[in-house]
């Protein structure tokens, strides 16, 4: 059947943060020049290490993973510092440059596209209090028919409940509905438990998902209604 419900994951599919610009910053106080595609690449190895190695520890508290996270950065950059003076002057770093979460330049677009091509539109996210806000913030809360937040409703990607919560309150079957996501642990393998066809966003090809077959993958958002074209899933 075409899918008329589209549900998105948030962090790193429809928003982001200059986390590597912050990093790189870092860098140059010590000496060290490394381009922010080298970073950009070493971040993205790291969140998929974690992902697969330690699932569910980029949804907690971010005082509880990030020296840990910051850790597996430098080793991946072939680097070592003392941590804790390093985390301390990279949070310095990003007060100073009011490091925050913004939508990606072609989320509001690719959105509206789907909007007005009559899908349904839904939010499943791993997320704090917070999620509203950054939402209210990129004015993409609008958007949205169904918004559901792990820390509102109690319950976690890949639990099946979230997700079952989401066919409840759309009225959607799942098959017709679809996931878009980043993490193939939480968003692919948890939406599956439904019977939700899914969407893997995976900014370069297949690296840090190499352990990973048969799955449907995209760069970013903004090649969802090419997909949805090419799928026959909906939109012509």
């Amino acid at each position: 059947m075409p899918v008329s419900f589209v549900w998105f994951d948030l962090g790193y599919t429809l928003v982001y943060q200059e986390r590597e610009t912050v990093y790189r910053q870092f860098l140059l106080e010590q000496g060290i020049d490394i381009g922010l595609e080298s970073i950009e690449h070493a971040y993205h190895l790291t969140d998929k290490l974690f992902m697969r190695e330690y699932p569910g520890a980029l949804g907690q508290e971010m005082h509880t993973f990030y020296p840990w996270y910051i850790g597996v950065l430098n080793y991946t950059l072939q680097l070592s510092f003392p941590l804790s003076d390093q985390c301390e002057r990279l949070r310095q770093i990003e007060k100073c440059r009011g490091l925050f979460w913004r939508a990606y330049p072609f989320v509001p677009s690719v959105l509206q596209l789907l909007k007005e091509r009559s899908l349904g539109l839904g939010l499943i996210s791993n997320w704090d209090l917070t999620a509203r806000k950054v939402l209210e913030e990129n004015e993409l809360s609008e958007y949205f028919d169904h918004i559901i937040v792990s820390s509102e409703v109690g319950v976690a990607k890949p639990d099946v409940e979230i997700f079952k919560k989401a066919l409840q309150v759309s009225g959607v079957g799942p098959e017709q509905s679809l996931y878009v996501g980043d993490n193939y642990y939480d968003d692919v393998i948890g939406s599956s438990k439904v019977g939700m066809e899914s969407c893997l966003i995976n900014r370069f090809g297949n690296v840090g998902i190499e352990e990973i077959d048969s799955v449907r993958t995209i760069s970013s958002v903004a090649d969802l209604p090419r997909l949805l074209v090419a799928a026959t899933m909906h939109i012509s």
